[in-house]
């Protein structure tokens, strides 16, 4: 069982859209613009990762045809509705529609999402092997080992996390990509053809630095090279892969009933989309903001020539001089992000992984397997499953909406339902009323909590984050609040049992409820919306009112 609780640590936490904003950004509601928001139509797309499920297809279909329909529509102008935190209305006109979008976005994105997959597989393969690695090196009656088998990966992504912001601002996010790919192959090696605890533990703290950079880098390089109208479906994908990642691990586990030494094959097969990884990305375009920021202004055209056309490089290239007009600044430091400048903005996003964390999503999936064990079901791949098919749904459906519906509104409503559900599981396990059927409420309550979570807290902030932060202080903004979201993880994981064993299983969802309540609050007084705003309007919006 605790295997399960850190295989899934962060996997489940690790993207609003009605232009709603609020008055903790000042004047962002207020201000009205002149400047459209860049919009790319689309003439066809394919994926690019061997991997996309077909949720995801139907998702990005979707998306396809939505885009299509903006390419075709009358070059009249349109007034767009923005609500404004004091209910107000902003309206942004744009002039003339972009022109025919020849570009091609999604194989760039399948390359980014490996490293999600990787997240995902790297969190949850240790689930059903470390039983079979640990007789293997001779630490079966050594829990404390097993935990540091465990736990290391989550001490790495946390130095990961922090370092991929600084390594995506000095050498690109398709390098840092390459970069990260080595952590990620060796530790893999390691960890497959270990013979001793202590390699094991090398392995596993490489894996861990390749996820934390992973998880930064990935809903960066997305949200950066993403048209406006879909950038919440493809940024959400990310959180989907993670999920698919998991799955994949699971389902590796398979054999290992037949097959002891299976658990080499399971870490080793890591290698395969590393690799795949370091060499798509060898062949992907650098981010255009990027490069604009460093001033390749011919490399930056040339990207956006191959992500959105020719015909649409003067337009991209035009917002892209428009959002850094009159900024001569150098690249920001750390300790720019907690002047008084950005911290408003910044503490949002450390605020939304504080939260997610903290709302419990660990600590159910720590207990799912005896839950799902009082009402029969005895199999610990069968719970994990059942709650990792609950995620990549509940994300899948996420994807579908994140561009009509909001990311704002998403998270209220995410945070609502995950509260609920933590309710339904105190009183489930404690109202003796409800004790005949304490069992089948207890796993409903569980896959309703990481349902909600996966509809919202679970895909948003890596969405929404890199939106919401300016670009000169986006990359280290992203990997602290990163930082953030595995340094709750690894405190929660250390400190839950000791706090069930003191105050009981019960009280501790109810105070997870309570938790996701304050959230709620949270949100409705800080988070703005982005939904259809472009990220150099985002960030011009939110420039002129800090």
């Amino acid at each position: 069982m605790q295997a399960s609780a850190y295989a899934f640590k962060g996997s489940l936490g690790s993207e609003f859209q009605q232009r709603r904003v609020l008055s903790t950004f000042g004047g962002f509601g207020e201000r009205r613009s002149s400047r459209r928001i860049l919009r790319f139509p689309d003439r066809g797309f394919y994926c690019g990762s061997p991997l996309a499920s077909v949720s995801v297809g139907a998702e990005l279909s979707r998306a396809r045809t939505k885009v299509q329909t903006i390419s075709r529509s009358s070059a009249k102008a349109r007034s767009v509705k923005a609500q404004a935190s004091d209910g107000g209305l902003e309206d942004v006109v744009p002039t003339k529609p972009l022109g025919k979008y020849s570009g091609s976005v999604l194989p760039y994105v399948g390359f980014a999402c490996l490293g999600a997959i990787l997240f995902g597989y790297h969190l949850g393969v240790v689930n059903g092997a470390l039983e079979y690695l640990s007789k293997d090196l001779g630490i079966a009656e050594n829990t404390v080992l097993q935990g540091w088998v465990v736990s290391t990966l989550l001490a790495g992504a946390t130095v990961g996390s922090f370092t991929g912001g600084s390594l995506a601002d000095k050498f690109g996010r398709t390098r840092t990509f390459q970069l990260d790919a080595i952590p990620l192959a060796v530790g893999a090696f390691l960890c497959a053809t270990a013979q001793s605890v202590q390699t094991m533990i090398i392995g596993r703290l490489l894996a861990g630095i390749g996820i934390g950079i992973s998880s930064a880098l990935v809903p960066l390089y997305i949200s950066e090279i993403s048209p406006t109208e879909i950038r919440g479906a493809l940024g959400s994908v990310n959180q989907l892969f993670i999920c698919v990642g998991i799955l994949a691990a699971l389902l590796a586990g398979l054999p290992l009933a037949g097959n002891p030494i299976w658990w080499r094959t399971m870490f080793g097969m890591a290698i395969v989309p590393s690799v795949l990884m370091a060499l798509g990305m060898a062949f992907s375009p650098e981010s255009p903001r990027w490069l604009f920021q460093q001033g390749k202004t011919s490399q930056a055209e040339m990207s956006i020539r191959t992500l959105f056309g020719k015909e649409n490089v003067a337009e991209v290239m035009h917002d892209l001089r428009e959002s850094g007009r009159g900024s001569t600044e150098p690249e920001a430091g750390w300790f720019d992000l907690f002047s008084s400048r950005y911290w408003k903005v910044v503490s949002v996003g450390l605020a939304l992984f504080f939260f997610q964390q903290l709302a419990g999503i660990n600590a159910v999936v720590y207990y799912s397997t005896s839950v799902f064990r009082s009402v029969g079901i005895a199999s610990d791949v069968a719970a994990s499953a059942l709650v990792g098919a609950a995620n990549v749904f509940g994300t899948a459906i996420a994807s579908s909406l994140m561009d009509r519906q909001g990311r704002k509104g998403l998270l209220m409503a995410s945070f609502s339902g995950m509260g609920l559900s933590m309710l339904l599981l105190s009183l489930s396990l404690n109202w003796n009323v409800l004790a005949p059927y304490s069992g089948t409420l207890a796993v409903l309550g569980t896959v309703l909590y990481v349902l909600s979570f996966s509809l919202g807290a679970g895909p948003v902030p890596a969405l929404l984050l890199p939106e919401i932060f300016p670009s000169r202080i986006r990359a280290k903004a992203v990997a602290m609040s990163l930082g953030m979201h595995w340094i709750s993880n690894f405190v929660i994981g250390l400190y839950f049992l000791s706090v069930v064993n003191k105050y009981g299983i019960s009280s501790v969802y109810l105070g997870f409820a309570t938790i996701c309540v304050l959230a709620v609050l949270y949100i409705a007084a800080n988070v703005v919306e982005t939904k259809g705003r472009s990220l150099e309007e985002i960030e011009r919006a939110l420039n002129s009112a800090v």
